[in-house]
């Protein structure tokens, strides 16, 4: 994806790598973990984040060959303004045991099936019937923000051993959920033909 970067955000990188050495991560860890710092302008997110390159690598070739990337509310959809988006979130209801934003994520498992990329950004619910539904991801940045069931949902999901993106404190949100799939999206696709 060829994408023009600001001058504005190009000097906000440069602050970043002067205050947060960054150099000696892989690629894609970097990707993802600058973004994220850039976008919640909060450093402690790079003792924070929990990540893996290899996962990383997998999710970043299946989304440029456009895997679905499923959301579990619309401002994480706003943050990711070069790739369509499912987020099911105005169709779902609440009933007894089941929250407004899990019943989206069954809704959205219904319309995709395995294989998608999940950004979790605001829901600990979504992210807790996510892990229930066994949805074979690509990948999940499982990011929800709260005091209540985010620490809990985000350690379920490292403990789960689907590849992940997450982080073990309370914070997170849409704009960083958003960040991290962003990363990806944005890091250049190496082709064959160039390695030898």
């Amino acid at each position: 994806m060829n994408r023009v970067v600001h001058p504005i955000e190009e000097e906000s990188y440069r602050r970043l790598r002067a205050r947060l050495d960054t150099s000696h991560f892989p690629p894609l860890t970097r990707a993802v973990l600058e973004r994220v710092v850039h976008s919640a302008a909060d450093l402690d997110y790079a003792t924070d984040l929990v990540m893996d390159e290899a996962e990383l690598e997998k999710a970043h070739a299946a989304l440029h060959a456009g895997a679905p990337v499923v959301v579990d509310v619309e401002m994480v959809a706003a943050g990711i303004t070069r790739r369509e988006t499912v987020c099911r979130l105005r169709d779902a209801e609440s009933g007894p045991g089941l929250t407004r934003s899990a019943h989206a994520i069954r809704l959205a498992y219904e319309q995709v099936g395995p294989g998608a990329l999940w950004v979790i950004g605001n829901a600990p619910t979504a992210l807790e019937e996510l892990l229930a539904l066994d949805v074979s991801p690509t990948l999940v940045i499982g990011l929800p923000v709260g005091f209540v069931g985010a620490v809990e949902s985000k350690a379920a999901l490292r403990e789960s051993g689907l590849p992940a993106v997450s982080n073990v404190s309370e914070k997170g949100g849409s704009a960083v959920a958003s960040a991290a799939l962003n990363a990806l999206l944005y890091h250049p696709v190496s082709h064959p033909e160039e390695k030898s």
